[in-house]
């Protein structure tokens, strides 16, 4: 492929590329998105400020979302809400006690969403917590089997515990609603491509989102593009987004980058999202999805875990990830350390 082609590919550069970024360590999850905001179109597609004020109804459920004055949270700004669900998420796989405040370091989110590390990307994290917060939600929507009347942020709050002398974010603290809390602790969660984070435009996340919630491991799954622009939260005219969804549909076809799913749309206007068959067991991957390990890699555990069944501990580690490693080798070795420091000597 020549440098020309690859520039035609409408992903984002993968700006991090290290092996097992989503697997080797606890703190570096599996991206995933609670179900609920992938279900309702909660987030912006504007990159400029929207402050229109939405209700979208839905049977005997309605969802209202008012901006503040920075505007309605963005599909960009989400990656936030997923960094801090995969995090909780994955301290829950591991047995462990979770609050709805996190600390995480500003540096390790940015990459971990493709994002990037300079200044403009701090600026961008910043403002993207500050509408967050501001986003206000009126819902009757159901999850973990209560049906709540509650209006909140998307986050409660956010806080910058630490700055670089230069002034820049270091380590940041967040309070998620009790709304996105109470799904991730009913595991109301689906874990995401990693790809996700490439998309470019913010109609692309939304139609990977929803066919993500509505396909899953299905062959398929169809949408009349109206239900599908409402679902979206598209303010655009229908043609105009007819014009939308085609170049999606277009690019797809060329260069297949839509994560787990292909998109298609008929002269009747109805869109089909077809499985490429790689979303991920809910169960996690079987053993024999995942190379047999080399036998000095068990000599390693045992000295980064020492005190430890080392087959015991790739028993656990083959029954929590959700998706292949790289190298299964280091991804096991990372794991194994994250188990000693967090467990110590058995």
């Amino acid at each position: 492929m020549t440098e020309a082609t690859k520039e035609r590919i409408p992903l984002l550069p993968e700006r991090y590329p290290t092996p097992d970024f989503f697997v080797c360590d606890f703190l570096d999850a599996a991206p995933k998105g609670d179900m609920a905001s992938m279900e309702h179109p909660i987030f912006s597609l504007s990159t400029k400020p929207d402050h229109r004020i939405r209700r979208y109804d839905h049977g005997a459920t309605y969802i209202e979302i008012k901006p503040s004055a920075d505007g309605l949270a963005t599909v960009h700004d989400r990656d936030i809400l997923i960094y801090c669900i995969s995090q909780l998420m994955a301290s829950i796989n591991a047995g462990e006690a979770v609050s709805s405040v996190l600390h995480f370091k500003a540096h390790d989110l940015l990459k971990a969403t493709n994002r990037m590390t300079n200044g403009q990307g701090y600026e961008a994290l910043k403002a993207a917590l500050e509408r967050l917060s501001g986003t206000r939600i009126s819902t009757n929507i159901i999850t973990g089997g209560q049906e709540t009347f509650e209006t909140f942020g998307i986050i409660e709050r956010a806080k910058i515990v630490r700055e670089t002398r230069e002034g820049r974010m270091q380590e940041v603290e967040v309070k998620l609603s009790d709304w996105v809390f109470n799904a991730i602790q009913q595991h109301e969660v689906l874990t995401l491509h990693r790809d996700y984070f490439r998309l470019r435009k913010p109609l692309e996340r939304r139609m990977y989102e929803l066919a993500r919630k509505h396909c899953g491991k299905k062959e398929e799954w169809k949408i009349s593009l109206s239900l599908l622009q409402k679902k979206c939260g598209s303010a655009s005219t229908e043609k105009e987004f007819r014009r939308l969804v085609t170049k999606i549909v277009e690019e797809d076809a060329r260069f297949q980058h839509m994560p787990d799913y292909s998109v298609t749309l008929d002269e009747s206007d109805m869109m089909t999202f077809r499985s490429r068959g790689t979303v991920p067991s809910s169960q996690g991957l079987a053993p024999a999805e995942v190379r047999a390990l080399n036998p000095e890699t068990y000599n390693d555990a045992r000295v980064v875990a020492p005190g430890w069944d080392v087959y015991g501990l790739e028993r656990e580690w083959r029954s929590w990830i959700t998706e292949a490693p790289y190298d299964p080798n280091a991804a096991f070795i990372g794991f194994c350390k994250k188990w000693y420091e967090r467990r110590g000597r058995p």
